[in-house]
């Protein structure tokens, strides 16, 4: 009778993390828990993630922007690529300016990255 009474909680343990494990992919394949773009802190800051495009599973596509550059970076699990360098910023490239969106200049790099890859 315990022996039942211990194979019985074993089994539901196991039922529990396993669906545990299974939202938490859910959840990271929708988008939730990766690289998030916004800080808390009102401070102006040099450094900022301005945009992240997910490639695939273990890919994402990151623009940086430092000062007035931008950096184009690939990450993956086991390594990471600078694809381009010194991209420059002006004030016309701001994705909001008086309330109408203009087009970025991440989606300009992301037509050309996979522009050249075809």
């Amino acid at each position: 009778m315990i022996e039942l009474d211990y194979s019985r909680f074993v089994l539901a343990l196991m039922i529990v993390v396993g669906l545990i494990g299974l939202f938490a992919f859910v959840l990271r394949r929708v988008g939730f828990g990766g690289i998030r773009t916004s800080s808390s802190s009102g401070q102006q800051r040099r450094l900022k993630i301005q945009e992240v495009a997910s490639i695939d599973a273990r890919r994402k596509l990151v623009l940086v922007r430092r000062d007035d550059t931008e950096h184009l970076v690939l990450l993956g699990l086991s390594q990471d690529l600078l694809i381009e360098s010194g991209i420059p910023v002006s004030d016309s490239d701001e994705t909001f300016t008086k309330g109408i969106k203009k087009e970025s200049s991440f989606k300009r790099l992301m037509t050309d990255v996979l522009s050249k890859t075809k």
